[in-house]
């Protein structure tokens, strides 16, 4: 026996409607419990092994975030319960059932004390009804959630995956476009140059000219980008030399031979070097040779952007790396902005990056980080609706690192400020978004690696702050 007087129970709200048999039952399988001021009664992640119902003094409860200790409840309600309080659900297939938060006495407190298996037995006989429909809601909104939520990531990766093929397909397409125009720019070269050789022209001067071109590539390797109107008052000029000089097809040469860099005293010395008759010949084939180079500096860019659009893809999905690793957050960060470039750049947002590249390795996944990167990127860009400034910046805050994801959007009101990180919830019009995205990010950064999400929003300026712990959490 606990010594506990059944009647006393009565006067707790929790057990007010029990009969007397139950409260005797009660009364015998439970124990009070006395704890000084300042006692720990249990902490967090231990598992859950008691029930306990406050009688009297005043209890605190704290979640470990990060470094810090925050208190989430402090009450003196007589009758509140807290510590195994879903020992009732079935859930085999499920980790053990461990605390979610520390609880401390404030004040002196006693408390009621019942057994986790003792707590589950009292429930499953008392009220099966109640029971039967506390797990179908328990259970359904936990199997709605992770079904919603893969939905989320596949809708996410669909999207992501769209924008990619987008990007890949500009550069290759520019690459077959310049790799095609290439094959007739070296057809034309080699009939001008069977023209040029064919007995017309003495080798010596053939060597000149030959040498002559090499200098002009180098030249062009060389030449400073010019502004429309350069480039425009140029061509007039290079078209005028040519007009003078009877070279066929002068102005469809002169774009060429200006983007190379080359003026009117190159084609002087052209001139010069093989002389009047043979000049209309030499000049296409110099602005063959020209746009050859062009062509292939084209398909080099274009097939360097498909390699590091490759590489951000890999770098983004962490196919090759430890699920748990010492990662740089600027390199998920750069990879996942690649990821959504086109997303970004259609809506017509300005991207600034603030980066502290002193910042050390942190110990994360890097998988899922990047999910909530995306997740906040996506947010921000829709936020803004098409204009805005979208910042990334990083820092370090303490003994940890800190991540903003800064938009110049309308901002969130004050009343739905505490609602963002609740499954489900969602400003988005019906089909825009499932409400998951920021609840998602929440137990990333919080639950998996200890961190911390907050959101700080005024007009014009909103902010998701992630701060990240440098160091390896105890319990990993």
């Amino acid at each position: 026996m606990s010594g506990l007087d059944p009647a006393e129970l009565r006067t707790l709200f929790l057990f007010e409607s029990l009969t007397d048999e139950q409260l005797a039952f009660l009364a015998d399988a439970g124990r009070v419990e006395q704890h000084p001021a300042g006692a720990t009664i249990f902490p967090e992640n231990d598992p859950a092994t008691c029930f306990y119902v406050l009688m009297s003094g005043t209890l605190a409860l704290t979640r470990r975030i990060g470094q810090d200790d925050v208190e989430t409840v402090r009450t003196d309600q007589r009758g509140v319960y807290m510590g195994a309080t879903q020992a009732y659900l079935r859930d085999d297939d499920g980790p053990p059932r461990v605390y979610t938060a520390t609880m401390r006495a404030v004040t002196d407190t006693t408390f009621f004390v019942l057994p986790a298996d003792t707590f589950q037995q009292m429930m499953r006989t008392w009220f099966p009804m109640a029971i039967h429909l506390l797990e179908g809601l328990f259970f359904g909104m936990r199997s709605t959630q992770a079904i919603v939520g893969e939905r989320q990531r596949l809708s996410a990766l669909g999207s992501l995956t769209a924008g990619l093929m987008h990007e890949l397909n500009n550069p290759a397409a520019a690459a077959v476009r310049a790799t095609g125009a290439l094959r007739q720019r070296v057809a034309g070269m080699r009939h001008k140059l069977g023209m040029l050789a064919d007995g017309r022209i003495d080798p010596a001067q053939l060597v000149k000219m030959v040498g002559l071109q090499e200098q002009i590539i180098e030249r062009a390797a060389k030449a400073k980008p010019l502004t429309a109107l350069q480039a425009s008052d140029l061509e007039d000029e290079l078209g005028d030399w040519m007009d003078e000089h009877r070279i066929t097809g002068g102005w469809d040469l002169a774009p060429v031979l200006a983007q190379g860099g080359i003026d009117v005293e190159c084609l002087d010395d052209i001139a010069e070097t093989v002389g009047p008759e043979l000049l209309d010949g030499a000049m296409h084939w110099i602005g063959y040779a020209l746009e050859t180079e062009q062509l292939m500096t084209d398909i080099e860019d274009a097939t360097e952007r498909v390699s590091n659009l490759v590489t951000a893809a890999k770098a983004y999905s962490q196919l090759d790396r430890a699920a748990h690793q010492w990662i740089d957050v600027h390199s998920g960060l750069d990879s996942t902005l690649v990821m959504l470039g086109h997303k970004i750049g259609k809506e017509g947002v300005t991207v600034v990056k603030d980066y502290d590249r002193t910042l050390p390795q942190i110990p994360a996944h890097a998988g899922e980080l990047n999910q909530v990167w995306t997740n906040l990127i996506d947010n921000a860009v829709q936020a803004m609706d098409g204009s805005g400034t979208l910042t990334i910046r990083t820092a370090r805050d303490g003994d940890r690192v800190l991540v903003e994801v800064c938009d110049t959007g309308p901002g969130v009101p004050e009343e739905l400020r505490k609602r963002v990180f609740e499954p489900f919830f969602t400003t988005k019009p019906v089909g825009a978004g499932t409400g998951l995205g920021l609840d998602i990010s929440y137990r990333i950064v919080v639950n998996r690696h200890g961190g911390d999400l907050r959101l700080e929003s005024a007009p014009g300026d909103t902010r998701f702050q992630v701060r990240l712990p440098v160091s390896e959490s105890p319990s990993r």
